[in-house]
C-alpha cells in the first residue's frame, strides 16, 4: 500500500504561518472574551483586529496563493462530497492533496463564522465594562445589542466548530493513520500518486 502514496509539498509557508496565527488569535481572544473585564477587554479587542486581519489575508490569498489554498479548491460538488463520504472510515489516508471534500466545507464554515465575529465585533457594545467596538457608533443602541447577542452566539458556534475541527484531526490521525498536523507544520503531505 505505501507504493500508492508519496510526500508532496502542499502547503505554503505564508498559509502554515497564518494558520498557526488564527490558531492563537482565536484562541487567546475567545478566553478573553469569555472571562473579559476592564483590564482585558482592550487586548480582546486588538486580537479581533488581528483576526480580522488575518482573514484580509486569507482572503487575497484565496485568489492569489498556491493551487491547495484557493478558495476554488474548496468548491465541492455533492458527487464529489458523497464519494468521498462513502470511503471516509477507511482505515487508510485520504491522500488527498490539499482538504478533502469534508474538510473543504470546514474551512468554508470556519471563515464564515470567523468573518460573523470579526463584523459583529467591531459594532458591538459591552455596557457593563464601557468598550465598544470602533463602528458601534453608526448603528443604534438597539441594533448594537442585537449585533452584540449575535457576536456572543457566534463566539459558541466558532468554538463549536474548532472543537469539531480538532476531533476531525485526532479521528484522522488514529483511525485513518494520517497525520494533519505535520503538513500544516513542514508544509509536506502524504499525497496518493494518482491525484
Amino acid at each position: 500500500m505505501q507504493e500508492l502514496y508519496e510526500q508532496r509539498k502542499v502547503w505554503d509557508p505564508l498559509i502554515r504561518a497564518w494558520h498557526w496565527l488564527l490558531v492563537i488569535t482565536v484562541t487567546v481572544g475567545w478566553l478573553l472574551g469569555q472571562y473579559r473585564d476592564f483590564d482585558t477587554i482592550d487586548y480582546h479587542m486588538y486580537l479581533g483586529y488581528t483576526t480580522g486581519t488575518l482573514l484580509l489575508i486569507r482572503i487575497y490569498w484565496g485568489f492569489a496563493g498556491p493551487g491547495p489554498v484557493r478558495f476554488r479548491a474548496l468548491v465541492v460538488s455533492p458527487t464529489d462530497l458523497a464519494c468521498y463520504l462513502r470511503g471516509m472510515f477507511r482505515r487508510s489516508p485520504s491522500g488527498v492533496p490539499g482538504h478533502n471534500p469534508v474538510g473543504a466545507l470546514s474551512v468554508i464554515a470556519i471563515l464564515l463564522s470567523l468573518a460573523v465575529q470579526v463584523i459583529t465585533g467591531l459594532f458591538s457594545e459591552d455596557d457593563g465594562l464601557f468598550a465598544e467596538g470602533p463602528l458601534a457608533g453608526l448603528v443604534s443602541s438597539g441594533t448594537r445589542g442585537s449585533i452584540g447577542q449575535i457576536h456572543h452566539l457566534n463566539a459558541r458556534i466558532l468554538l463549536a466548530l474548532a472543537g469539531l475541527h480538532v476531533a476531525a484531526i485526532l479521528f484522522y490521525l488514529v483511525w485513518k493513520r494520517e497525520n494533519l498536523i505535520k503538513p500544516m507544520i513542514t508544509g509536506w503531505k502524504i499525497v496518493r500518486k494518482d491525484r
